[in-house]
């Protein structure tokens, strides 16, 4: 089994699928892993849906990817989609908003999410996170209740390609500081960040 750091550093937004159908069980352990994810007051807000019905899924894709959103129509070929939802009424939310300026249920989500794709990674299937697709449409192809909100779609598969490197990413220390944020750091202007104390 590959250590956590050598699936993160590994994983890649899949943009191409093989058309052979994933298991079940493979999908239902994904959705065990974003289940198990931490939230604010355990308020759990996240939920799935989880799209496999190829008639279901094509009418989803044509209401999902139209007009301005149809470079997204490689979601098509993956033969699962995931809807990720918000439960909008959940009232510890409402509060951490308003209080807190914080919106928890996005950021609960979004582990959530993670946790799936991560958990996805491990068994061999590819996904891609999803933010540019029209909400109306999954809404309208799914009937959902009003109670929930469409926030993100993940196609899932198995790869028929990779991309080969790995994305560039922002060098640590421009991200990370010891004990206070470093000035200028955040525009690659500081070399180094402070060491800790030992």
């Amino acid at each position: 089994m590959p250590a956590f750091i050598d699936l993160v550093r590994s994983r890649r937004s899949i943009r191409r699928f093989l058309p052979q159908a994933v298991e079940r069980e493979k999908i239902t352990a994904c959705l065990e892993a974003a289940r198990l994810a931490p939230s604010a007051h355990n308020a759990q807000p996240w939920r799935f849906v989880v799209v496999d019905d190829p008639g279901l899924k094509g009418r989803l894709c044509r209401e999902a990817f139209k007009g301005i959103y149809r470079v997204s129509r490689f979601a098509e070929q993956a033969p699962v989609v995931i809807v990720v939802l918000i439960r909008k009424d959940i009232v510890v939310h409402f509060v951490g908003r308003r209080i807190q300026g914080t919106t928890y249920h996005l950021i609960d989500t979004g582990i959530a999410g993670e946790h799936l794709v991560v958990q996805a990674e491990e068994l061999g299937l590819g996904t891609c996170w999803m933010g540019w697709f029209s909400r109306r449409g999954v809404r309208r192809a799914l009937g959902l209740p009003r109670r929930y909100k469409v926030v993100a779609l993940i196609p899932v598969g198995y790869p028929a390609s990779r991309p080969p490197r790995e994305t560039v990413r922002m060098p640590l220390h421009e991200v990370a500081w010891w004990n206070g944020a470093v000035e200028g750091a955040e525009d690659g202007e500081c070399g180094k960040s402070p060491t800790p104390e030992k």
